[in-house]
């Protein structure tokens, strides 16, 4: 413990918020956000995701026992490209992507200043 430098907790708040506040003025970050926030408010792409989580739920045994039939698998198939071709999707996709590299320079970066491994600390996520 002699080594370790003990900060009040108001201090370290503080850093955190800080942290928070300059990642979320980031073009990534907000562009992340702007993506999610329209993916969520698409209501057909919010449709088409629900459709091919029902089917592959009304299919899940077969798909574990790996019995689907081949007709099923394109149905099944279908469904997902359906989701995941509409242009929310894909936006959201793209602004995740971007933002996972700027997350983990900034986990490298708390983990270099901590002594900490911050993706262990935190476990899995984006920045993973």
């Amino acid at each position: 413990m002699n080594e370790i430098e003990i900060s009040p907790p108001s201090v370290v708040r503080q850093a955190v918020s800080d942290f928070a506040n300059a990642l979320a003025e980031t073009a990534q970050f907000k562009t992340f956000e702007q993506a999610d926030f329209r993916l969520r408010q698409d209501a057909n792409a919010q449709q088409a995701l629900l459709a091919y989580q029902e089917k592959w739920k009304s299919l899940e045994a077969l798909i574990r026992l790996n019995a689907l039939s081949l007709e099923d698998q394109q149905g099944l198939e279908r469904l997902r490209q359906a989701y995941l071709t509409r242009s929310t999707v894909t936006d959201y996709v793209q602004a995740h992507a971007d933002l996972v590299p700027l997350c983990q320079v900034a986990g490298n970066m708390i983990s270099q200043a901590t002594g900490l491994n911050f993706a262990t600390v935190c476990g899995s996520g984006c920045c993973g």
